[in-house]
């Protein structure tokens, strides 16, 4: 084992000629803690710069760049021309029409006032279009933060027994979800949404639509009384105990809607061009539907009908908010919750269309933004809003141009509020269960899972966990397990990194994984390991034992060949730190190696590796001639000293794969 019957190693800034050491691994020049600390900020809340155009102006023109940042309406509207406002003008029309009924359906599903959903669709629309950057998004009320709303806010106030109350925390739970999305944005913390990882995101919204779709059997069935729980047992459980209070002509009336609009969804996606069919379905749902109620007074056969809504505008509700300390923590729990899922879809969804049209959106302005409407929605009477996959789809199909079509849609929304609510008196409740269950279809993404399974089977772990969790537990546990389980499986990459076995290609300098490439050769007396990840306290113990086994497991191999291993090359290109963890595991680890009489070896460490190897005393414990600025003269120098090493006794010292 090692080398103990040959001379003391020579050192490798003493080779002659060819084989002497080619490069010096720089130690970077030491700066000011105030200055590292600036760029480390920097780098960590402020990676795409966004400081750099108000660079060399003049006071003037800072000003102006300041309110174009925060306004971005400042930005494009000089430039905006009539033809745009031809595509707007048809997009703000062809939205106005799916949030109308869409704004209804999942107010009901918040167990909100119905019009709180028209509200919805008219300040809000009006807030992001002058804060968002976003040219594609339609804003407005989600299916599964109404449920989140539904259920959360459900388990403290019965919606029913205590209506005010519970609208009071509705709107105080919006306020709390856009003073958290606008801190996110200023404060640039929005890498905090980015724990929702895509699996998370599909499972969470694959099962949410799964509950909301059971929800509506009560709309499409005509219940009276149904379950507060959201799981699938409570559910169906509810449904299947009340099978005498079935109602047939409820249940007629919603799966023929229902039909329609999956049949129209089915022809505009096999027919792009006709993409208003499925957009204009559910408005003309309602219209039919409310046509067929008031001319056969269904309402008197077991058909539940809205009722009156109010006419006007949004009423002033700061009022309303509900800051008081017996339901204070629950209305803020239920923000942020809501507030996290909402600028998740929002955020994905703008930037998912900004790709195909190839310009980019700043996520911390777009929460800043969906803040700000949050905030403002809820002082008048506006829940939840944020930009909803089904209803920004349709506005990028119309071929809108900017912000605003949301400006047109807002308009059409203000007109039925003023003039047209009255005509909804008679539009049936199982319509709205029906316009619910067709657009969650579209969020149950089957072939995402299945990608998921074929790629990453964890991913695929982490989407069926939140699936199962919000389907047969609760919407807020499965979030819970999927988040958990992503940040498990990020603990996992940081706690135990790969750790890789290097060898040298053919004819080449260049040393990759022999496990990849298995017609590597090995350089007979030397170890190659990766290091895969920075050297932090969480994964100082696995290297330390890693490498000692990768060591051991060379010995073993070795003997049966006859050779020794004499060096242990660390290739440390992939270690972008180190901690002072990490630092006494790379003592310990020189240490172990000198008592087994092997000498250590680094390979390409990156500047503030060697900063703090210089700090730490380490490079002079080493030696800097054995830290090397790449693999390849590494091996060249433990290859030429192999060979240069004469043995105290006169047995054979010869080792072969010179490099």
């Amino acid at each position: 084992m090692g080398n103990a019957e040959y001379d003391e190693y020579p050192n490798p800034s003493s080779m002659k000629g060819e084989n002497r050491k080619k490069h010096q691994v720089e130690i970077p020049p030491p700066q000011p803690f105030l200055k590292s600390l600036k760029n480390t900020v920097k780098e960590t809340l402020f990676p795409d710069d966004p400081l750099r155009q108000f660079k060399n102006q003049p006071p003037l023109k800072k000003l102006k760049l300041g309110v174009q940042y925060f306004f971005p309406i400042f930005e494009w509207a000089p430039r905006y021309t009539f033809d745009f406002f031809k595509s707007d003008l048809i997009s703000g029309i062809t939205i106005a029409s799916l949030a109308i009924p869409q704004g209804i359906s999942y107010a009901k599903l918040a167990n909100l006032p119905p019009i709180l959903g028209l509200y919805s669709s008219f300040v809000p629309a009006l807030v992001y279009a002058v804060m968002g950057s976003s040219r594609d998004l339609a804003v407005g009320t989600v299916a599964v933060a109404s449920l989140l709303i539904a259920s959360m806010l459900g388990e403290e106030v019965n919606p029913t027994d205590n209506p005010t109350l519970y609208l009071h925390l509705a709107l105080t739970a919006t306020f709390f979800a856009g003073l958290f999305e606008a801190a996110l944005g200023i404060f640039r913390l929005g890498f905090i949404v980015d724990f929702l990882s895509h699996s998370t995101i599909v499972g969470f919204m694959g099962g949410a639509a799964t509950v909301v779709i059971l929800q509506q059997l009560k709309g499409i069935l005509g219940l009276d009384h149904f379950t507060q729980s959201t799981d699938i047992i409570s559910v169906l459980r509810s449904v299947f105990t009340q099978t005498h209070e079935w109602r047939w002509q409820s249940a007629v009336l919603g799966f023929c809607f229902l039909f329609y609009l999956l049949a129209a969804r089915f022809f505009s996606q096999k027919r792009p061009k006709f993409f208003w069919v499925s957009a204009m379905a559910p408005l003309l749902s309602v219209i039919l539907a409310t046509i067929l109620v008031y001319f056969t007074h269904a309402e008197n056969h077991g058909v539940q009908v809205i009722g009156e809504l109010k006419k006007g505008l949004n009423p002033l509700s700061i009022t309303d908010l509900s800051f008081g300390a017996p339901y204070l923590s629950i209305a803020i729990k239920t923000g942020i919750v809501t507030g996290v899922v909402s600028l998740a879809e929002g955020i994905a969804v703008g930037r998912s269309f900004a790709m195909y049209k190839n310009y980019n959106i700043d996520g911390n302005k777009e929460m800043i933004a969906f803040g700000m409407m949050n905030i403002v929605g809820s002082c008048t009477s506006c829940y939840l809003t944020t930009g909803p996959f089904s209803r920004s789809a349709v506005n990028f199909n119309a071929g809108c141009k900017t912000a605003v079509s949301n400006i047109v849609m807002a308009l059409a929304v203000m007109v039925t509020l003023l003039v047209l609510t009255p005509l909804f008196h008679y539009t049936p409740l199982v319509v709205l269960s029906s316009i619910i269950v067709s657009a969650m279809l579209g969020l149950i993404d089957y072939n995402a899972a299945i990608h998921l399974w074929h790629v990453d089977k964890f991913d695929f772990l982490v989407c069926m966990s939140a699936y199962f969790g919000v389907v047969f537990a609760s919407v807020e546990i499965g979030l819970v397990i999927a988040v958990a389980l992503s940040l498990l499986r990020v603990l996992l990459y940081v706690a135990r990194p790969k750790t890789l076995v290097l060898g040298n290609i053919p004819d080449s300098n260049i040393y990759r994984n022999v496990e990849q490439y298995p017609n590597t050769d090995t350089v007979g007396g030397v170890l190659i390991l990766d290091l895969g990840a920075p050297i932090y306290f969480t994964n100082a113990s696995y290297l330390r034992e890693r490498i000692s086994r990768w060591i051991d497991d060379e010995e073993d191999k070795l003997k049966s060949s006859g050779e020794t291993l004499q060096y242990v090359i660390l290739d440390m290109g992939a270690v972008g730190n180190i901690d002072t963890s990490g630092i006494s595991m790379l003592e310990e680890v020189k240490r172990n190696l000198d008592r087994r009489d092997l000498k250590l070896v680094l390979a390409n460490p990156g500047a503030e590796v060697m900063k703090k190897l210089n700090k730490s005393k380490f490079l002079e414990t080493l030696g800097q001639e054995w830290i090397f600025l790449t693999v390849g003269e590494a091996v060249e120098s433990c290859n030429y000293m192999l060979h240069s090493c004469k043995p105290k006794s006169g047995m054979d010292a010869s080792f072969s794969n010179n490099v």
